[in-house]
């Protein structure tokens, strides 16, 4: 092993020509791994022929990448490899220590030869390589000599390892009758030697046990059909045993296998069979509708929903009186019985049966029919059965007072048997109510032993028994109801309102009125009413009855048009007739009003002061007519109201114009010299204002005179003026426009008189204030205040100056 591992240092060394170069120790920043010949060759130049180029260093180390075989099972330690380093003389001043995976427990290193040991067995499986360092350092002092370098000592794989099929034993199934090479499973064995050295991990397939059914693909490990048109009927499980070798399947290699269970799983390709074709049963006659009579059974060699089976019976002799299903559980064919079996009416029936299955695989139709067919025969036995009645139920009637013995009706019952025995017939006595009837033992005719009472029981029900004269105990029952009719004791009469309205544009045979009828006799099914006009009023040419078979009659006009003016209102006579027993009648009078309608029959009015209405006139057109009265109505508040509202404010402005005395204008004036907007006369010289200034909407009618105005030459008057002019020259807020500053006075004297209160009492004192009644009704209450004190001051004079 040693001579090997010289072998191949050697070997690696004359490949790798750059090793042997003198280099720096590699690059710690190389990864672990980049092998370090890889940074030898990237770190020099080329040397080639002596030409000049990157000068050469002389390498510190010679190192490589070492490998160690694994499992190695000698006594001494593996020998790996040795480190050495140029500045090592021979003269045992340099030690070479390691570190790293192992260091120490797995790899030991000499520290004065550099040679490195494996100093126990080594696993490739379980770790490939280990990562080291190596550092030369001087013996003495400890001080590198070199940088540390790091190496790889990589396992080198031996086969080892067998293939194992990590997930056997394997289960499959293919269809039955599939072709060669139909796929079946596929399985995998994996090798954990290194696939990337040598065969030891490359494995082969074959079929150590199950041929000639089945193949393996030796590469793939897919197992597919060998055999063609495999049959489950005949063997359904398989058991192959599958090896797997590495080595490529060469001698020495290791080998694993597994077993794999295949099923053939089914098809329907065989169809039902019946294990005979004849099936003969016997069923009581006896035997109820819907109970089963019988099983047959077809077999079918498939499984599951391709053994599904369904029975059907072929039209003919049994179909009417058979059906068949099939049970689920166990695919059998389950005969029912449709109907009654008679045995004296029939003894045996013949008819057959297919079974075909369910679910039908085109690809094997071409086999043949997959049904079957059986022939069933079933025997009718005989059974001694009690009489039968010729009806399952009776209803009988008889009306209320019927004297006692009267027959109200028989039943019939008869022995079918062959042996035909008479039958015997009595009343099963359950309660004393039973005693109201009595029945003939021999004929089996039902009558009264009692006066029947309607009002007390409408209805009786009764049960009657049948009984074979030689098998008493086989009996039968029946059940009778006796209905009491009531007696016709009440006349019907009219129904709902005796009054309608006939319309005066009526026309002949035109039907008015839908009469009906009631009547308080019970029941109210059934009762029929005939209606008819009375013998002395069959010359009515007015109105008449027509029967419309229904239980309903209508009253049907007999002339053109009716006149509210000559007759409002028409007496009809209807003369009702039921078929009770015995039958009554009566006579109902229907009034009948004539009354204003519409084209289309459609009453509008009957009172009598609709007579005086315009002809023609409708509801409708009263309504717009009324509707326009009143939005006319509307419309003259309205004007009215906006009259007097446009007088009111006609007044005010009148108001407004007596007693202002500033004229307004928004445009700018020429100054003193513009005359053309106003007469500033007007305004600088009060005496050309009308003595004679009156109201403009009232005349009062005592004049006052005229009163001499206050001369303006008065020094007073001067004074202020023109104290209120300097006020304006100085005014620093005087508008910037041309303006007039007029100043009206009032006194004793001037134009408007004295304005002050003070003197109002006293010039008042003896004025009349009479004509204020006259200005209008604004003026009222002012002059309603002013009258009573007038007349207070003139009683007070009189007191005061008596005669």
């Amino acid at each position: 092993m040693l001579t090997r591992n010289c072998l191949l240092l050697f070997l690696w060394i004359l490949v790798d020509g750059g090793s042997v170069s003198s280099l720096h120790p590699p690059s710690p920043a190389l990864g672990r791994s980049r092998p370090a010949r890889e940074h030898a060759r990237g770190s020099v130049g080329p040397m080639r022929n002596g030409a000049a180029g990157f000068q050469r260093v002389k390498r510190g180390w010679v190192w490589n990448q070492f490998f160690v075989l694994e499992e190695y099972m000698g006594s001494d330690p593996q020998y790996v490899g040795k480190l050495h380093t140029d500045l090592d003389g021979g003269d045992n001043a340099v030690k070479y220590t390691l570190s790293g995976d192992g260091a120490g427990s797995i790899f030991t290193i000499d520290q004065t030869t550099g040679d490195i040991h494996a100093l126990r067995s080594l696993d490739r499986e379980e770790k490939p390589y280990y990562t080291l360092r190596a550092q030369a350092v001087d013996i003495d002092t400890n001080r590198p000599l070199e940088p540390e370098s790091e190496f790889v000592i990589k396992v080198q794989d031996i086969n080892d390892n067998e293939p194992k099929f990590l997930e056997g034993p394997y289960t499959a199934s293919v269809p039955e009758m599939s072709p060669v090479g139909a796929y079946v499973t596929q399985v995998t064995a994996t090798d954990a030697d290194d696939p990337t050295y040598g065969n030891s991990a490359r494995v082969v397939y074959s079929i150590l046990h199950g041929q000639p059914y089945f193949s393996v693909d030796p590469k793939t490990g897919v197992i597919k059909t060998a055999l063609p048109n495999m049959d489950r009927e005949v063997k359904e499980q398989y058991q192959v045993l599958i090896q797997a070798k590495d080595m490529g399947g060469q001698l020495g290699g290791l080998a694993g296998t597994t077993f794999v269970n295949i099923t053939l799983s089914d098809v329907n390709d065989n169809p039902p069979r019946f294990s005979k074709s004849f099936f003969h049963l016997r069923v009581p006659e006896s035997s109820s509708v819907g109970s089963a009579v019988g099983r047959i059974k077809a077999h079918d060699l498939d499984i599951g929903r391709n053994a599904e089976v369904e029975y059907t019976i072929v039209p003919g002799d049994g179909g009417a009186m058979f059906d068949i299903t099939t049970n689920d559980h166990n695919q059998e064919g389950i005969i029912i019985l449709k109907r009654h079996l008679d045995y004296e009416s029939k003894k045996a029936y013949t008819f057959k049966v297919d079974a075909t299955n369910a679910h039908l695989d085109p690809r094997f139709q071409s086999f043949g029919a997959f049904k079957d067919t059986a022939t069933v025969k079933i025997n009718v036995l005989d059974v001694d059965e009690p009489p039968v009645f010729n009806k399952p139920s009776y209803v009988m009637d008889v009306y209320e007072d019927t004297p006692a013995g009267t027959i109200i009706g028989a039943v019939t019952a008869q022995d079918l048997d062959a042996s035909g025995s008479p039958v015997r017939y009595s009343i099963d006595w359950k309660s004393d109510l039973d005693s109201y009837f009595d029945i003939d033992p021999v004929e089996g005719t039902i009558s009264t032993n009692e006066l029947l009472d309607r009002e007390s029981i409408a209805r009786h029900n009764i049960s009657i028994v049948a009984t074979k004269l030689n098998s008493p105990v086989l009996t039968s029952r029946v059940a009778v109801a006796v209905n009491v009719l009531d007696i016709n004791e009440f006349p019907p009469e009219l129904a709902g309102h005796h009054e309608t309205f006939v319309c005066e544009n009526a026309k002949v045979g035109q039907v008015i009125q839908t009469l009906s009828a009631k009547d308080e006799d019970l029941p109210t099914a059934g009762q029929q009413f005939s209606f008819r006009s009375p013998k002395e009023d069959i010359k009515n040419k007015n109105f008449t009855i027509r029967d419309f078979g229904n239980n309903t009659a209508g009253i049907v006009t007999k002339r053109n048009g009716f006149r509210r003016r000559l007759q409002e209102i028409y007496l009809v006579p209807v003369v009702i007739d039921d078929n009770g027993y015995p039958p009554k009648s009566s006579t109902g009078t229907l009034t009948v009003r004539v009354c204003g309608c519409e084209s289309n029959g459609s009453l509008l009015t009957c009172s009598a002061e609709a007579i005086f209405l315009p002809v023609g006139l409708s509801t409708g057109a009263l309504v717009a007519i009324l509707l326009c009265i009143i939005i006319l109505l509307v419309i003259v508040v309205l004007y009215v109201g906006l009259r007097r509202q446009k007088k009111k404010e006609t007044l005010m402005s009148s108001k407004e114009d007596i007693r202002d005395n500033v004229i307004h204008y928004d445009d700018e004036g020429g100054g003193e010299e513009d005359t053309h907007a106003f007469d500033m006369g007007t305004l600088r010289n009060p005496k050309v204002v009308k003595e004679n200034l009156f109201r403009r909407d009232v005349k009062p009618e005592t004049k006052r005179g005229p009163r001499p105005p206050v001369s303006q030459d008065s020094a007073d008057i001067r004074d202020f003026i023109a104290e209120r002019l300097r006020e304006h020259d100085v005014d620093n807020a005087a508008p910037p426009y041309d303006s007039l500053a007029t100043y009206a006075y009032e006194g004793g004297g001037s134009v408007a008189e004295s304005l002050s209160s003070i003197d109002s009492v006293a010039v008042g004192l003896g004025e009349d204030y009479d004509y204020l009644g006259d200005w209008g009704p604004r003026f009222k209450t002012l002059a309603g205040i002013f009258g009573e004190r007038s007349e207070t001051q003139s009683d007070s004079n009189a007191t005061e100056n008596p005669h």
